[in-house]
Order: C-alpha cells, then structure tokens, then sequence
C-alpha cells in the first residue's frame, strides 16, 4: 500500500522543470496541481518566475494543464490571466481529472506526468492512474485549512516510507534520469 505514496521524482520546485528534462522522459504532456504547486495557495497572481516558466514551456511545444480539485470558479479566476487550460473538480486521488485531460490530448499514461505537493493526493492520483509523478515543496509553508489534515497524515506515510523502503525524502533541483 505504501507503494502508492511514492513518487517518481521530487522536486524543490516547478520551475525546476525543463523542456529537456521533459523531453530526456518522453514525457509529452504535463499535468500540475493549482495550489502550492505552480502558484501559492494564498497568492493567485503568480510570480515573475511562473510566467517565465510556463512561456518556456509554450515555447517549448509541451502543453501545461491544471487539474486541481477546487471548483470551476475557483480555478478559472486563478488561470485565466495564465491562458491555461485546465480541468477543476479533479477528485484527486481519484483518476477522474487525469482520465479526463488523458483522453482530451490522446496521451498514453506513460508520455504523462503530474506534478504536485502533495502525496494524498497528487501522488496517489498518478499513481492510480498509471502515470509518471513528481512531488514539489509546497510554495508556502502554511497550508489552507483543507489541507492541513492531509499533511498531518503524509507525515505519517513518509515515516513509513523511510523505515520500510529507506527512501529519503530530498528535494532535487533537477530530474534523476
């Protein structure tokens, strides 16, 4: 079970991410989390950094999108400005968000990857659903109160996970091929 906590890679941050990083993994589209993960949960203007980030990736030909469990308003107001597509009400862990923009681009589940920050969801999600995974720090440390309880219980897995597999959990400023 704890099999399905463990993510492909980790990472300090998105921005990290490079097109030949993406492309060295054969990896064709990207999937990412809203908050924490490509803007501050409490910040929906983004940064200098993740405008540069996302051009790079437009420029680049490999598509970004947002699969997030928040609601279609919420996510529309925080990605519009970014000219993201992206798909809301994900129900992550669940496969649904990833199944949908799946069939949307025609992706086979090993050319995708999603990246979040967080195991209970992000992680697990890919996971199910068969595809490739990294697990960001979160931008800010705080959290917002939906979220706490999920961190609360990854502390728990990680404690597992480093006993039972001895993984050590590091943020990497890029991809281990």
């Amino acid at each position: 079970m704890l099999e399905e906590f463990k993510p492909t890679w980790m990472l300090k941050s998105i921005y990290n991410l490079t097109p030949d990083q993406i492309r060295n993994n054969n990896i064709k589209l990207i999937l990412t989390d809203l908050d924490n993960t490509l803007i501050a949960w409490n910040n929906p203007d983004g940064t200098p950094e993740l405008k540069a980030w996302l051009k790079e990736m437009k420029d680049a030909g490999i598509p970004v999108v947002v699969v997030s469990n928040n609601n279609e308003e919420r996510v529309k107001k925080a990605v519009e400005k970014f000219d993201l597509p992206y798909i809301s009400r994900a129900m992550k862990p669940l496969k649904r968000g990833i199944n949908i923009a799946r069939k949307q681009y025609d992706i086979e589940p090993q050319n995708i990857v999603l990246v979040g920050d967080q195991l209970m969801t992000d992680v697990l999600a890919a996971n199910r659903s068969g595809i490739k995974s990294i697990l960001v720090k979160p931008i800010v440390e705080s959290d917002a109160w939906n979220t706490k309880f999920n961190r609360f219980l990854e502390n728990i897995i990680k404690n597992k996970m480093i006993k039972k597999y001895n993984i050590e959990f590091k943020w990497e400023i890029k991809l281990n091929d």
